[in-house]
């Protein structure tokens, strides 16, 4: 059973990509151990082979491991689990600077936001009348007036809460 990961279902697009008409018999990779220069050195080699490379060495791998595991080679065992598990691709090491680069954009980012937070307020008009504290004690009267909300609101008896007002008094 094959699993099913990212890295190889790049592969087998690449190969899908690749493919001619014409089809080639790999009855015969799965019967005899691959050789033991293509598979050295697979960690450092395998991010510089082209996609077609590495997609048909991955399949002769697969092909290989459908057969009895104790027949493959611990080069072979080796260089299937790198390809399955290795530190490429999505799971290669992160650049050095990485953390830095993140927290110097993250705090250029909250800068900005600043700077364009204080621009606004500064060219702002004044705050609407409904934000004065006047209104909105006004606003309580009206709703008790109404009887809004008599369960649990400003229309029920005996309520002390502070309800619309939210704004502190003028001076």
């Amino acid at each position: 059973m094959m699993m099913r990961t990212p890295a190889t279902s790049l592969l087998r697009a690449g190969l899908r990509a690749t493919r001619t008409t014409t089809a080639v018999p790999r009855a015969a990779a799965s019967t005899h151990a691959l050789s033991n220069p293509m598979l050295a050195n697979i960690e450092k080699r395998w991010e510089g082979m082209p996609q077609t490379e590495q997609a048909e060495l991955w399949m002769s791998l697969r092909d290989r491991m459908k057969e009895n595991w104790a027949e493959l080679t611990v080069q072979e065992k080796k260089a299937a689990y790198w390809i399955a598990f290795g530190a490429h691709g999505p799971r290669a090491a992160a650049p050095p600077d990485e953390g830095r680069k993140v927290a110097l954009y993250t705090a250029l980012g909250i800068f900005v936001s600043f700077v364009a937070f204080s621009t606004m307020r500064m060219f702002a008009g004044p705050s609407p009348d409904t934000m004065s504290r006047e209104w909105q004690e006004a606003s309580n009267e009206y709703l008790k007036e109404q009887r809004a909300e008599p369960l649990t609101g400003v229309g029920r008896e005996g309520y002390s809460g502070k309800g619309m007002v939210q704004s502190p008094p003028k001076h």
